[in-house]
């Protein structure tokens, strides 16, 4: 967080050309015949690339996000490479095709060339969750072969893609076996658990394009992965579940039962509605050395930051800088937490800076990660943990780390997040994506706006840092992309000190959280409506804070707690 111990990435624009997706299925126009099938061939990436040529190797299956089946292609835009995956599929003379596919992630784009007449493609922006597009065309009359692309976008995240159909008169190519009734999922396990949620994971079943939950014999959703978060149950109750598996040709017999029990309710002061994050820094770096009993009594949330990486895969652990600090010892750092806690405030540790390159890659990493976060909290009393990564995320594994986590820790469990600008632009970055995907157990995300170059409102304008209208206009962005008001934070730098670039006035953020709750105190942006639950504010660090007299956190934090 602070410039000694953050990298500053700096984006001074933005890519505002339109970008890309994949889905194509072609079909005859009008109404099917008999005939028509679905000409492509590995149409879902079950049997991995085969039939497919990717650009660059940019192409792999993976087992997770899936639209159906056990695969979906994963192809990965870097440099002067845009990720195109392309197939030869034979088609009939002047026939009409429908081309479909389903798409998520970054700009996705699809297409067909070679069809002797106008070749046409289709695109969209991302996309967190599947979408289908589609377009049609005609081959000419010597047209015996078209070929079908994919692609995404330069410099773009990745995008996904699954169930391809080029679809209409059978062009002589073959086609993939029709669909039979998958068999019973097993390997059903309880993942996680909360006060009100139950989260489970199951075994891919071959065939299977989706999956159907029941608890106590009743259907309550379906999902097309390997996972689910039953919500809206009673604490500390048992539940029974079980998990079908269906496709085309029918759902299979239900799986074995498994048993969740939620946690309690938690107890203990609550986190205010509106809240102030403050960055407790374990070192010593020119800034006012602190203890925690030291911190400032307006900040309700206090982050120390950091954990250290450890040898093991995704493990971290922590080791307080006591020489650095003054000669503070692990038990003065134990009792002063404790009492912070008595005080109504929150204690966390965050995972990242100079010293946190924690990769969580695997299903062991995302283990261990839990296991130690988890250790660190009953070691030193922390209620919860902060994810501040430079080095990338796996929404996929974070997720199951941090769901892993609050099945240890309970509901009482605080989940900050501190992503920079350029991690949020996007629902399909892999912080976006875990924030999303943790929503039921997330506390708040308070994305950095400073040492940043200027990046894109929610209104697809362009914005500089050191404005109101930067800190609202890209706020919207998550405000409007799923995240609750609650979860989402301002976080600024307290001082000049505390940032290489992107540090305003208390009262521009005092600004900025008026605009967003009230519509009072914008910029030339104006939110086309307001969000009275906006959770507050954060700022690196208090002691910078304390450096400076306090300032920082004297002004923004009346102001926070008086928000509506």
């Amino acid at each position: 967080m602070s410039p000694q111990r953050r990298s500053t990435r700096l984006w001074s624009g933005v890519v505002t050309a339109a970008l890309v997706a994949f889905s194509l299925s072609l079909a005859g126009a009008g109404q099917a015949s008999a005939a028509d099938v679905n000409n492509a061939k590995n149409a879902g990436f079950e049997s991995g690339l085969t039939n497919w040529t990717c650009t660059a190797s940019s192409g792999a299956t993976v087992s997770s996000p899936v639209h159906s089946g056990a695969a979906a292609l994963k192809a990965t835009p870097a440099g002067q490479d845009n990720a195109q995956c392309t197939q030869s599929v034979a088609v009939k003379p002047n026939s009409t095709y429908t081309l479909s596919a389903w798409v998520q992630g970054g700009y996705s784009y699809l297409g067909v060339t070679g069809t002797g007449t106008t070749d046409v493609s289709t695109w969209t922006p991302d996309s967190a969750s599947w979408k289908q597009l589609s377009t049609t065309f005609t081959t000419g009359a010597a047209t015996t072969s078209v070929t079908v692309y994919t692609h995404g976008w330069y410099g773009q995240a990745a995008y996904y893609a699954d169930d391809l159909s080029v679809y209409g008169p059978d062009g002589g190519g073959g086609t993939d076996p029709t669909p039979t009734i998958p068999a019973a999922p097993a390997g059903l396990a309880v993942s996680g658990t909360s006060s009100s949620s139950v989260s489970l994971t199951w075994n891919t079943v071959s065939g299977a394009t989706g999956y159907n939950v029941y608890r106590g014999g009743t259907k309550v959703t379906a999902v097309t992965g390997t996972s689910a978060t039953v919500t809206g149950l009673a604490a500390s109750t048992s539940y029974s579940f079980q998990v079908t598996a269906t496709n085309s040709a029918g759902e299979s017999p239900k799986s074995a039962t498994v048993t969740g029990t939620t946690t309690a309710t938690p107890t203990g002061p609550a986190l205010p509605k509106h809240a102030v994050t403050g960055y407790w820094q374990n070192f010593n770096n020119g800034a006012t050395v602190q203890r925690i009993s030291a911190v400032q009594s307006q900040y309700d949330i206090i982050a120390v930051a950091f954990a250290d990486a450890t040898t093991t895969p995704g493990a971290v652990t922590f080791n307080l800088d006591s020489a650095g600090l003054g000669g503070y010892t692990v038990d003065q750092f134990k009792a002063d937490i404790a009492a912070k806690k008595a005080a109504g405030k929150k204690v966390i540790i965050s995972i990242g800076g100079q010293n946190g390159t924690v990769s969580i890659n695997d299903s062991t990493s995302a283990a261990n990660f839990a296991n130690s976060v988890y250790s660190l909290m009953q070691t030193y009393g922390f209620d919860g943990v902060d994810i501040d990564l430079e080095n990338g995320i796996n929404a996929t594994y974070m997720t199951q780390a941090l769901r892993s986590l609050s099945s240890k820790a309970g509901s009482s469990l605080i989940i900050t997040m501190a992503p920079q600008t350029i991690d949020m632009q996007s629902t399909s970055n892999g912080y976006f994506q875990t924030a999303l995907n943790i929503k039921d157990i997330l506390t708040v995300v308070n994305m950095q706006y400073y040492n940043s170059g200027s990046m894109l409102g929610c209104d697809g304008k362009v914005y500089s840092q050191g404005s109101v209208d930067f800190l609202t206009a890209l706020a919207c962005i998550q405000l409007e992309g799923g995240l609750a008001p609650s979860q989402v934070g301002l976080g600024l730098p307290a001082s000049t000190s505390g940032a290489g670039s992107g540090y305003v006035s208390p009262t521009v953020v005092n600004n900025a959280l008026d605009c967003l709750t009230k519509g009072t105190g914008c910029g030339s942006f104006k939110p086309s409506k307001t969000y009275p639950d906006l959770r507050g504010a954060m700022t690196w660090s208090t002691n910078w804070d304390a450096s400076a007299g306090n300032a920082w956190s004297n002004a923004v934090g009346p102001h926070v707690h008086g928000l509506p």
